[in-house]
């Protein structure tokens, strides 16, 4: 039974005939619900399978790219460390030329970092998985976001009940919530407000998360949310890419995402970007939950 104003699609067929008292013609009307519901549910199917396949070679691209970023890193850290040594022996037996060799050794040092971004990037980077607690270390960080941030960016904080602890590297994720407020603040050009989300999901196979490529498990996912200027689809197609960046020339590496891109997945978690031009961005962390209800001892977090 159909209620007023449904619309009920249907398949005609008239043929023309002959009849004892002249011409006439029949009609069957045939109800193609089904087969309209089928179409769609083959639509959809077809538009998941698309979806999966764009995820799929976006991650071998990625892959790629990291196994290339990874031997260069590499080799680039072994030049890092001659030069560095070298200019130790010097500095314990030069005193003529020491501003000069502070300088050099500076230089080693921001090489060094970028050299530790590419590894991240590459998953290689050396991890020092503890079981901690998220809230906590947001807590110790306040001080610390809130000056990355700048006077013209409010932090909000949104922390479920019952949050689980997680399997993560501290400090590493340090570095990456860091990266994530100040990519926040310059998509926003200093004002707005960023929101920073700590909650529990279980990823369920067969599920649509599930269908992005997240594996199924337990996760304690940390999401940064701001009010910027977002990014359109090509953007969003590259941003995980390293050296990759919108900022103007001095702004940015271009490092920050892919370095969260690498330590995530290192991790063995997932990391998800959603964001339209004009409604802002959120970045999302999926980062696996450990079982154990205490934090570590040893869980602390550099001072800053």
């Amino acid at each position: 039974m159909t209620r007023k104003g449904d619309e009920i699609p249907v398949e005609i067929a008239v043929t023309a005939m002959d009849t004892p008292d002249g011409h006439g013609v029949t009609a069957f009307l045939r109800d193609i619900r089904p087969r309209k519901e089928a179409e769609e549910r083959e639509r959809q199917r077809q538009q998941r399978l698309d979806e999966a396949r764009t995820a799929l070679l976006r991650s071998q691209k990625l892959e790629a790219v990291g196994k290339l970023t990874g031997g260069v890193a590499h080799d680039f850290n072994n030049i890092l460390h001659i030069i560095s040594a070298n200019v130790q022996l010097m500095l314990r037996s030069e005193e003529n030329g020491r501003k000069r060799l502070m300088s050099i050794l500076d230089a080693v040092e921001r090489g060094r970092k970028l050299a530790a971004q590419l590894l991240a990037f590459a998953r290689r980077q050396p991890l020092h998985p503890s079981v901690i607690s998220l809230a906590q270390l947001i807590e110790r960080m306040d001080t610390l976001l809130h000056r990355a941030a700048g006077d013209g960016v409010a932090i909000r904080f949104d922390i479920e009940d019952g949050l689980w602890n997680a399997l993560v590297d501290p400090n590493q994720l340090e570095n990456v919530l860091l990266n994530l407020v100040i990519n926040a603040r310059d998509a926003m050009e200093g004002q707005g407000s960023v929101t920073i989300a700590l909650a529990n999901i279980t990823v369920e196979p067969g599920t649509v998360l599930a269908d992005t490529g997240i594996r199924p498990g337990e996760f304690v996912t940390l999401a940064v949310t701001d009010t910027g200027s977002g990014m359109p689809p090509e953007v969003m197609e590259r941003a995980f890419e390293p050296f990759f960046t919108t900022k103007p020339e001095g702004k940015g590496t271009g490092l920050g995402l892919s370095m969260a891109h690498g330590f995530v997945k290192q991790s063995g978690g997932h990391i998800r970007l959603a964001s339209q031009p004009g409604q802002g961005t959120t970045v999302t962390l999926y980062l696996p939950r450990a079982l154990q209800e205490t934090p570590d001892p040893a869980f602390a977090p550099v001072p800053h």
